[in-house]
């Protein structure tokens, strides 16, 4: 179910991306064990990741207190945000060339010698998941729900002193297998300070331009013509929007 789940991710990434992207404007936290991007100011931080354009907030997201929470809860909730949300975009993304491609897993999603309707041929990452039946869906987004709420409340919040993106581990879960889903294969593990901060700048930068990219997929498949390099895309006719 993968692939589906990219086909979701591809859906979600794309409603949320206008706040995620505009994350690092807000003010930076003061360092926290383990911070995700060290930096002491937001200028700083924003200098790092992009120096040809620098800080750049019209819209005063650097003075933004959300739910009167202060500056330091309000920029650890955009800071999370966008890293998440491009973590779901470069997911989404990969998944979206993937599927256009009719590259799929080479076993059935539903028992009982049913026919496979997500993977006849010619369909569309969107029209695949539309393919796919009630129960799968369920399965999915219960699934992906659940990673939601463990991540909110299974460790430090990163609106409360915790490090923005970094998900929590399954600590006192019973009878589970699931990995560390922050570092699953411990590749961080051997790094230094100065390694890990610009891999992490690297995600963000990434995240941010997988995005635009997979937002661009979408508006060309619902309004041909709408990104002119992306003509190729095949339209889609139904609701991108429909499972929310």
């Amino acid at each position: 179910q993968l692939p589906r789940n990219l086909a979701i991710s591809a859906m979600l990434s794309a409603a949320i991306a206008p706040l995620a992207f505009t994350a690092p404007m807000a003010p930076a936290l003061q360092a926290v064990r383990g911070s995700a991007v060290s930096m002491v100011t937001k200028e700083a931080l924003a200098e790092k990741l992009n120096p040809a354009i620098g800080y750049f907030d019209p819209i005063g997201l650097g003075t933004a207190d959300f739910w009167s929470q202060g500056n330091a809860a309000t920029y650890g909730f955009l800071r999370h945000s966008e890293i998440k949300h491009g973590r779901v975009a470069m997911a989404a993304f990969v998944g979206f060339c993937v599927q256009s491609n009719g590259i799929h897993f080479p076993f059935d999603l539903q028992g009982g010698g049913v026919a496979q309707a997500q993977y006849a041929a010619g369909l569309s990452p969107p029209e695949q998941w539309d393919a796919l039946p009630f129960a799968a869906k369920a399965q999915i987004i219960a699934f992906v729900g659940f990673l939601e709420w463990w991540s909110e409340f299974g460790g430090v919040h990163y609106m409360r002193g915790g490090q923005p993106g970094k998900y929590p581990e399954f600590n006192n879960i019973p009878l589970h297998k699931m990995p560390n889903l922050f570092d699953p294969l411990g590749l961080s593990k051997g790094l230094t300070a100065d390694q890990k901060e610009t891999k992490l700048c690297a995600e963000i930068n990434n995240g941010r331009l997988a995005m635009i990219g997979i937002f661009g997929f979408l508006a060309a498949e619902k309004i041909p013509g709408s990104v002119p390099l992306l003509s190729f895309i095949k339209p889609y006719a139904g609701e991108p929007m429909a499972p929310f």
